[in-house]
């Protein structure tokens, strides 16, 4: 079995959802299916009953997702990290070298990762490159979208960023 390295938060993130989905996503919709078929009991020509069929299957899915994430995961405690290497859970700002646009991402899990955010995943191609890099280092990423080169200004850890 792979383990899913993730932060407390995005564990905690993933029970939060997997919660709702359980407890309040599951019976809505089987309160809806139930409207449904009291409404129109030819259920093939039913569009409502047709829909809340569809959501349930989604839900499913996303609970057997979340539960074999859950499973799997491997809950990294960020607060024993330190350092000016960049690892798992590091805040990275790095200075694109073409566009001279500073960015900061913090390396987080795939399931937790969401890059509009500021966390990318540490399997994703601009993790993989920044990983064991320190300050000044400049990095070659080869990423789908072509190849980017980064100069790492600074390498922060959550409790530096809570203090600060």
């Amino acid at each position: 079995m792979n383990t899913l390295p993730m932060t407390s938060a995005g564990y905690i993130a993933l029970q939060q959802e997997l919660k709702d989905r359980l407890h309040v996503k599951r019976p809505d919709i089987v309160a809806r299916l139930q409207q449904a078929m009291r409404d129109d009991v030819n259920l093939t020509e039913n569009s409502d009953y047709q829909a809340a069929v569809a959501d349930q299957a989604a839900n499913e899915n996303r609970i057997a997702e979340l539960e074999d994430k859950l499973t799997r995961a491997e809950v990294i405690d960020l607060s024993k990290l330190s350092g000016d290497v960049v690892r798992f859970g590091a805040t990275v700002t790095v200075l694109d070298e073409d566009s001279h646009v500073k960015r900061t991402w913090q390396i987080v899990g795939e399931p937790e990762a969401d890059a509009r955010c500021g966390r990318i995943s540490v399997s994703s191609p601009t993790a993989r490159a920044f990983m064991g890099k320190s300050r000044g280092d400049s990095v070659e990423v080869h990423a789908p979208a072509g190849v980017r080169s980064y100069t790492i200004k600074n390498v922060e850890w959550p409790d530096a960023l809570r203090s600060a």
